[in-house]
């Protein structure tokens, strides 16, 4: 098989919008499950460095060996029945779990993605590794224990930016904070749980450079030992401070919840 190029020649050279990225961001808290927009304010604040650390990735043996094992993670993620044949307390079980009970699947993402994309691949190894991090971010909420909350959310893009340093991910999760704090006064702590997912993010092993396929296979306690993940302090003290003053964290602004 013939080795794939590391970037394609027509790939495009991203340009840095920060004005247009707060155009979408707006777009983005008009309707949170728009996931087009935060394709879209990624490609306005490209990640410098990107590049460099796909290719010192892709090339090391490491790299080398998971291109061959996990082409392509959704075929994986959403393979329940084989994850669901992995030990009791995996991170497999609860990632499915998670998974079915939120309504979510690896190729939905992928769905949303081409969309914004109109269907372009460039099937380059920089792809390969950009939809590492783009596929895995559900397996972030598992490990990490952030839910899909309004907060939820913002903490795993802050946890994010920890691993992989994006613009996009604490521009979404700063202003996302910001925009709970103008939207539902409270004395919870956002801010403090956003830098703490921060942090905790930078502490922790890449997950998208693990093998995704033995990390599924490990009890869920023993994987979040060995990557440092800790448990969040500020993230369940900001939903106790919100469910205090009767505002449900999963539902902020009061809408009804789909049936």
């Amino acid at each position: 098989m013939t080795e794939p190029v590391f970037r394609h020649p027509d790939r495009p050279v991203p340009k840095f919008r920060p004005f247009r990225a707060m155009h979408h961001f707006r777009k983005l808290v008009a309707d949170k499950e728009d996931t087009e927009q935060v394709f879209h304010i990624f490609q306005c604040l490209p990640r410098k460095g990107l590049v460099d650390e796909a290719r010192a990735f892709v090339y090391s043996d490491f790299g080398k060996a998971l291109r061959a094992s996990e082409p392509y993670l959704p075929d994986l993620l959403d393979d329940h029945d084989r994850l669901r044949r992995m030990p009791q307390g995996s991170v497999a079980h609860a990632y499915v779990d998670f998974m079915q009970r939120e309504g979510l699947s690896a190729a939905g993402l992928v769905e949303e993605y081409d969309r914004f994309q109109r269907g372009r691949r460039f099937g380059d190894l920089i792809e390969w590794y950009v939809n590492r991090l783009r596929d895995t971010h559900d397996l972030l909420h598992v490990l990490t224990g952030y839910g899909r909350d309004a907060l939820g959310e913002q903490c795993v893009l802050a946890f994010t930016y920890g691993q992989n340093p994006a613009p996009g991910n604490i521009f979404i999760a700063y202003l996302g904070g910001l925009n709970m704090k103008w939207t539902i006064p409270s004395d919870a702590p956002v801010f403090k749980a956003i830098g703490e997912a921060r942090r905790l993010g930078k502490a922790c092993a890449r997950i998208s450079e693990q093998s995704i396929a033995a990390l599924l296979a490990e009890p869920l306690d023993s994987a979040r030992q060995r990557l440092n993940i800790t448990p969040p302090e500020f993230y369940g003290m900001a939903h106790d401070r919100f469910r205090a003053r009767g505002i449900d964290p999963y539902n902020l602004l009061g809408r009804p919840q789909p049936a």
